[in-house]
């Protein structure tokens, strides 16, 4: 019983939870490792634009509740998410048209895209504070369990209560189902086989007959979905402030360059390796440790190795220690 007690305790506080905020990053992470396969440069307003999109779905979901329209027990955010789509596609491509294609165009080395994006990720982060503000929003649409913890003990009759939210499972469900879709396309599909020559190989590529700036176009669409739907799921299942999603940019970042640079796959298990090892690492382990020893046993302390404040430097070192020992990452992408 104690050792069934100790994994519902896990699962609440590290499994849930790590699953969950995993599936987020390993969408954002997705983006920036299609963008540096197919684009070749860093894309540094990544977590910016991310913030932009989701104050979009927010200001939307808003007049939506505003107006009566609502999903239910779903979040009143699906129906909005389609707009901020639209928008952060439309940003892109807009960005991309005034800044990217020129140097693009010119051949110019991955640095001077890298300072590029900069200029942009600052024009953005004040696009976001300008439209939705510097402080903290709310969708709005209400805390929901699918499992509350009293339930679950009443029904089994356990010390621990399993709690599950519905943001939580719909963070994994919607991420499953974009991941799935989006390998669809890129193995079935004849745009997104043309998109995966490009990367292999852009000269022979071209050679082929394929059209550069078709490819670019898709990249940004396909970046642009992924970005929303991050974003948005990171705000149903946390909050939403733009330095935040700011912040975001280092452990999407680490998870793309952990999985390897430019490969989809790598992208995902990244995301999921990051979100385990900051929630490991910064998971408070006594009460867990209290099932297994006596109470006399266990230290004074809450046996956490960091802070949560500290989380990022969890991903940092991860970062680090993968570009120093194996930059291709896990699944041998492009070095930096």
């Amino acid at each position: 019983m104690d050792f069934i007690n100790a994994i519902i305790l896990l699962a609440n506080f590290v499994l849930i939870p790590a699953v969950s905020y995993g599936s987020q990053l390993a969408l954002g992470a997705l983006g920036i490792t299609l963008i540096y396969g197919i684009l070749r440069f860093s894309h540094f307003a990544h977590g910016d634009v991310m913030a932009l999109g989701t104050a979009v779905v927010i200001l939307t979901t808003w007049g939506l509740q505003s107006a009566g329209v609502s999903l239910g027990v779903l979040p009143t955010a699906l129906l909005a998410l389609p707009v901020g789509a639209l928008f952060v596609i439309g940003y892109l491509l807009l960005a991309d048209r005034l800044v990217y294609r020129f140097y693009r165009r010119v051949r110019a080395k991955p640095m001077v895209f890298v300072m590029a994006s900069l200029g942009v990720m600052f024009v953005t982060n004040g696009l976001t504070r300008l439209l939705i503000g510097p402080g903290e929003q709310q969708f709005s649409d209400g805390a929901r369990f699918v499992i509350s913890p009293r339930d679950f003990r009443t029904w089994t009759g356990l010390g621990e209560g399993l709690a599950l939210r519905s943001s939580q499972m719909l963070t994994i469900v919607v991420a499953l189902i974009a991941m799935v879709v989006l390998f669809w396309f890129l193995n079935r599909t004849r745009a997104g086989k043309s998109m995966r020559a490009y990367a292999d190989n852009e000269d022979l590529a071209l050679l082929s007959g394929i059209n550069p700036e078709r490819v670019v176009l898709i990249t940004w669409v396909i970046a642009g979905v992924l970005l929303v739907i991050a974003g948005t799921m990171y705000g149903l299942d946390k909050t939403f402030r733009p330095f935040t999603y700011f912040q975001l940019l280092l452990p999407m970042f680490a998870a793309a360059i952990v999985g390897g640079l430019g490969n989809p796959l790598g992208a995902i298990v990244g995301g999921y390796v990051v979100a385990f090892s900051e929630m490991g690492v910064t998971y408070a382990w006594r009460r867990f440790a209290g099932y297994f020893v006596p109470e006399d046993w266990l230290p004074d302390g809450l046996m956490q190795i960091l802070p949560v404040d500290y989380k990022f430097a969890v991903t940092f070192a991860i970062l680090v220690l993968v570009l120093l020992f194996r930059p291709t990452g896990i699944f041998k992408g492009k070095a930096l």
